[in-house]
């Protein structure tokens, strides 16, 4: 029985029983803009369903159990045999199960799959980002391994099965297959020539034997690995299964799991080879070459996650101002407070609707996306990444000294935000990657002025920072130390674009004014007072 002095008031409800996908405005809006119209009904049930298991009680439960409850390594067995398993809580089993089940790694197989994929994987992150690893490493594979058409038919069936099979046995007997990756080395890091794990030929064609190191191994708890080595040609790509055809463990030694700041639930590992049976991937000397689609996918998948947790944050944000009151009105009817969550949900669509689109240029696959995709791609990566900290960060403030604390949720949230800059390449070498392309593939900036010329009209501020655009790509002298600001401004005009021609008047006009004009400050809640603030609010509240 509570206690006369501890009546609880003046505190909002649980941000649960909501369809997370549904509640989505932007991308709900994206999905259906990107979308044939006949595959519009069966994909929007789809992502409703999964969207009403993501904001359900009991899944948002499994997400808390997963991240309190982080993996752990088992060397050895009882008996003193290695046997180097990564032992998870149940409830990440779960949530992997039921990411896969959506499709997470099936988006190759299916009509419209990056698209509808990408919007599940908005919606999945949001119940727990941890278990979105395996899943992003399973579906990159598939581009690296379509180098080579007769392990693509073994292997691709496997990862973009809707199955989850949890056993450690030889991938052929399983429904379903992960995929990790190791690619870094302790010398090397994003420098992957610098690697120095060698691959010595078998008497087998296309079997290798490699010896050395992986200082960070993504999901060590997979069926099978890309890895890169040394062969005698050249840096060059390998598949390592965990299980051989025979049943026996192939050598894969886990030497520990990495102490991370957040994205606590997943397993990250360093791991050394000794005689570990490989297979090659594409031709030696041409790793690179090999898993440059792989690695588009993957900062693909950056970009939304951080969307995926940006629209969480400002979901619990405007969820809380919505209902909590403070000097005789409620805190999301302040025009300061308005501000800040306006300009929150802000960033927040703009992330959204620019992931979706390139995930549409993913599914329409002509050498037009494709190009469009080589330089928005490392630029979404760097920008969005970039913004997702900051977003969530002020979000949690919204929640007062309520978003400090565990339960809110906010802090997984916050300790999460920094990790899709620094994974799959840190801003510095996406900002080069921007470059690399501007100098090499003029088709590749066609492609893209193209695509924000289609803007051109809609909004003054948007043509002028076009221009500015345009002025600054015309000089390239000293480019590399200013790299980072252009490849910021690439993705601010890019997103400007798209907001313009698809979203809301409001909207458009708020991040034009404020992202490209110069009507904006430094932090968060400082949009002109001029704007419909309101109605940028009323779209960003994830319940009636």
């Amino acid at each position: 029985m509570a206690g006369t002095t501890h009546t609880v008031t003046n505190q909002p409800p649980p941000l649960t029983g909501y369809d997370v996908y549904g509640a989505d405005h932007a991308l709900t809006a994206a999905v259906g803009r990107h979308l044939a119209p006949g595959l519009l009904d069966e994909v929007h049930a789809e992502l409703s369903a999964l969207g009403q298991s993501a904001g359900s009680a009991q899944l948002q439960e499994w997400g808390t159990q997963a991240n309190e409850n982080p993996p752990r390594l088992r060397t050895h067995d009882r008996y003193g045999h290695r046997v180097d398993e990564v032992d998870f809580h149940p409830a990440w089993h779960r949530l992997l199960g039921k990411g896969v089940a959506a499709g997470l790694t099936a988006a190759w197989t299916r009509p419209g799959g990056h698209v509808r994929r990408a919007a599940a994987f908005v919606v999945w992150t949001q119940v727990e980002a941890g278990n979105l690893c395996p899943l992003s490493m399973t579906h990159a594979a598939v581009p690296a391994l379509r180098t080579d058409p007769a392990l693509a038919a073994e292997w691709e069936p496997r990862l973009t099965s809707m199955i989850y099979d949890r056993e450690l046995r030889p991938a052929r007997l399983k429904a379903g297959s992960l995929l990790g990756m190791g690619m870094t080395e302790k010398q090397g890091g994003s420098d992957v020539r610098a690697n120095t794990t060698a691959a010595r030929p078998l008497a087998a064609d296309g079997e290798y034997e490699l010896t050395g190191h992986k200082w960070f191994c993504s999901a060590p708890m997979s069926d099978g690995f890309l890895v890169l080595a040394q062969a005698p040609g050249g840096l060059t790509c390998f598949l390592v299964p965990r299980v051989l055809e025979d049943g026996a463990r192939n050598v894969f030694l886990i030497q520990r799991l990495k102490d991370k700041l957040g994205n606590r639930s997943n397993a990250s590992g360093e791991v050394e080879f000794d005689g570990t049976w490989a297979r090659r991937v594409g031709e030696e000397g041409r790793g690179v070459r090999t898993i440059i689609d792989m690695v588009a996918a993957t900062r693909l998948d950056c970009v939304l996650g951080s969307a995926g947790l940006m629209r969480q944050a400002v979901a619990q944000a405007v969820h809380h101002c919505a209902h909590r009151e403070a000097f005789g009105a409620k805190l999301a009817d302040q025009p300061l407070m308005r501000n800040v969550l306006a300009d929150l949900a802000l960033e927040s669509e703009a992330a959204t609707t620019l992931a979706l689109r390139l995930a549409a240029a993913c599914d329409e696959g002509g050498e037009q996306e494709r190009a469009l995709l080589r330089i928005a791609v490392p630029a979404a990566k760097y920008w969005v990444t970039k913004r997702c900290a900051p977003v969530v960060v002020e979000a949690a403030e919204c929640l007062g000294g309520n978003g400090y604390v565990e339960e809110s949720g906010m802090p997984r949230l916050v300790r999460e935000s920094p990790l899709n800059s620094v994974w799959e390449g840190a801003g510095n070498v996406q900002a080069l990657d921007v470059l690399r392309v501007l100098r090499r593939e003029p088709h590749a900036l066609n492609a893209y002025l193209q695509e924000v010329g289609k803007a051109r009209g809609a909004d003054h501020r948007l043509d002028g920072a076009i221009k500015d655009l345009l002025t600054e790509l015309a000089d390239l002298d000293g480019v590399e130390a200013r790299a980072r600001r252009l490849t910021e401004r690439l993705a601010l005009v890019l997103q400007g674009s798209l907001l313009a021609r698809f979203a809301p008047p409001e909207v458009a006009d708020a991040f034009c004014a404020s992202r490209l004009g110069a009507d904006g400050g430094a932090a968060f809640g400082t949009l002109p007072h001029t704007l419909d603030l309101t109605s940028m609010v009323d779209r960003a509240r994830p319940t009636d």
